[in-house]
């Protein structure tokens, strides 16, 4: 297809920015029972006392109206600032004192993006203002939990790993909210925030040990997930979570980090099931000509790491170009190279990716197949029976590759939207859903692929990126966790009924199945876009039966539930779809089509 090898590069840096304990001291006992009758007779609950954990005391919030209780901002490592910036992390160190653990902690500093945090940590308008520039902190390690407002223990665990390519995202995101899921699982949900960008994937030679120790690895971002599952088996009883029973789910960026942990030896017994949502694990090595794969060589970060260090020395004038800094760096130790790069701050860092990298296309980040932490080909390792076989229930969109559009122009096109990221956000915060505008569509997308469904227009080229992208990864690992074990189940998520134009623009487009399986319709990034009170009735009943199946799986590692018909295994899916009215859900018998 014209432009297609030209661009190929470049495609395959984005796609990897895509890869788009027992119980806590303290002796609490029975005081872990949080929550109790008030003694006024209301029924309503309250805090009895602070919880325990392995390094002090947490002070949540009790049941506001939500049924849930939470607990907010909690550190499961030290911050991973100055000497300890790009290292494995560590236990936090212990508080004295009972810690406030009412607000989420800060995102972890990344390049602003519509997918991230504004300047205040939260959705909201500052969000179009910070685009490509740095938000959050370098102190950012911590993590979030809801659990319902009862005195169950025992409750099934779901921790959460949000999306954003491995370069953005953050658990303040009012869609990754957990206390609607909580509630409607009967089960403990964890958030936690992971280094991203270069600061959590980062491959260069004189900031490794040499030993071979974790951190060697450059997957930092890994080894933060891994740290908070750490803390989810050593505390989550005190919050009435059972540590035996841990469902890890992600999805985009945190679907990949999913499946790259059910191949790393050091997650094991950290968690029981996974569900990675629109996420694979494969090199080139295992998928057809002309696909994209989901992971990058090592060799591509080990470039990356080298070019940011000239550009640095470059940008200070210590060399003119790649070869003069080359030359400064011959002449330096490993350790005044360490400290040269960890003298530099996170903004500095990350502004240089943007303005030098990404022209090299070298921006990307994801998992690093370094042969320890990840195995070079995980794809491979599945089909060895070198992982972790837990239970699967994986998911994807059907318009997967809409939200994907700017890459169009590498099929030889224009990109596919036609107004700026700044301009995009404004126009979905300010739009009414319950007026729909069709014609705002010129307004969107490119001429070139209207009318959107001429051949070679928009959903037709669209779907070609998705095959080409994130069916081809899907199938693949799919098929090989199968040929390993029976216990594989599919959804594909169909629904597309967002108000004109947003119904051709999106669809069901990439990420558009997050606030049904949190049950979070707003306000958020594609809120107003998506929700009016036409589609009301079955988006919420299709979000019900969505968390229902969620629920199932994370008790007995079995999705089927009352609220859905007969789920066989992968192959087959199980579609979820509404109509603004009603659910409409049914199988498909083979799931590898689209």
């Amino acid at each position: 297809m014209p432009g297609f090898t030209k661009a190929r590069g470049l495609l395959l840096s984005v796609a990897a920015a895509f890869s788009l304990a027992a119980c806590g001291g303290g002796g609490a006992g029975e005081d872990a029972t949080l929550m109790l009758k008030g003694a006024d007779g209301t029924g309503v609950p309250f805090a009895r006392r602070p919880v325990h954990t392995s390094f002090g005391l947490l002070a949540g919030v009790g049941d506001d109206g939500s049924g849930t209780l939470s607990w907010k901002g909690i550190p499961f490592a030290k911050p991973p600032v100055g000497d300890l910036r790009w290292k494995a992390p560590t236990d936090p160190q212990a508080w004295k004192g009972q810690r406030d653990a009412t607000a989420f902690g800060s995102a972890c500093i990344q390049n602003g993006r519509i997918y991230g945090p504004g300047a205040n940590n939260r959705y909201d308008d500052t969000i179009a203002s910070t685009l490509n520039t740095p938000v959050g902190s370098e102190d950012c390690l911590t993590l979030n939990i809801w659990r319902p407002a009862s005195r169950e223990r025992d409750l099934p665990v779901i921790a959460f790993v949000y999306g954003g390519s491995n370069i953005s995202g953050y658990t303040a995101d009012p869609t990754y909210d957990g206390a609607t899921l909580a509630k409607a699982a009967n089960a403990v949900v964890v958030t936690m925030n992971y280094r991203v960008g270069v600061l959590g994937f980062f491959s260069l030679d004189q900031l490794k040990a040499g030993d071979g120790s974790p951190g060697d690895s450059g997957n930092f971002a890994l080894l933060d997930i891994v740290q908070a599952l750490k803390f989810v088996q050593r505390d989550i009883a005190q919050f009435g979570g059972d540590p035996s029973n841990v469902t890890l789910m992600g999805q985009s960026a945190g679907a990949i980090n999913v499946w790259a942990l059910m191949t790393s030896p050091l997650a094991d017994s950290l968690f029981h099931k996974v569900v990675p949502l629109s996420g694979g694990i494969s090199t080139a090595a295992t998928l057809p000509t002309g696909s994209i794969p989901i992971i990058s060589p090592a060799a591509t970060y080990r470039a990356q790491a080298n070019q940011l260090l000239y550009e640095l020395l470059i940008a200070d004038e210590r060399a003119t170009d790649a070869a003069g800094a080359q030359a400064v760096v011959a002449g330096m130790t490993d350790a005044q190279v360490a400290d040269y790069m960890r003298s530099k701050s996170a903004a500095t860092i990350l502004t240089t990716v943007l303005t030098k990298l990404a022209a090299k296309g070298l921006s990307g980040s994801g998992p690093i197949p370094d042969g320890s932490v990840l195995p070079v080909d995980p794809i491979a390792a599945i089909e060895a029976g070198q992982y972790r076989a837990v239970p699967v229930l994986a998911g994807n969109t059907r318009d997967e590759g809409k939200l994907f559009a700017p890459f169009l122009a590498l099929f030889g096109g224009p990109p596919g939207f036609i107004m700026d990221d700044a301009t995009r956000f404004r126009l979905m915060a300010n739009f009414d859903p319950n007026a729909p505008q069709p014609d705002l569509i010129a307004d969107i997308v490119n001429p070139a692929y209207l009318p959107v469904d001429k051949p070679g227009g928009w959903t037709a080229l669209t779907e070609l990126l998705d095959d080409v992208f994130m069916t081809v990864n899907r199938i693949d690992v799919l098929d090989a966790v199968k040929s390993r074990q029976a216990n594989v189940w599919f959804y594909r998520f169909d629904w597309d009924e967002e108000p004109a134009p947003w119904n051709d623009v999106y669809g069901a487009a990439h990420a558009f199945d997050l606030p049904f399986v949190f049950g979070n319709f707003g306000p958020s990034l594609f809120s107003n876009a998506a929700n009016s009170k036409a589609n009301e009735p079955g988006r919420l009943a299709l979000s019900a039966a969505m968390m229902q199946s969620i629920a199932a799986f994370a008790r007995t590692g079995d999705p089927n539930n009352a609220a859905v018909p007969t789920w066989p295994t992968w192959p087959a899916a199980m579609v979820f779809d509404a109509s603004p009215t009603a659910v409409s859900i049914h199988v498909e018998a083979d799931g590898t089509l689209e």
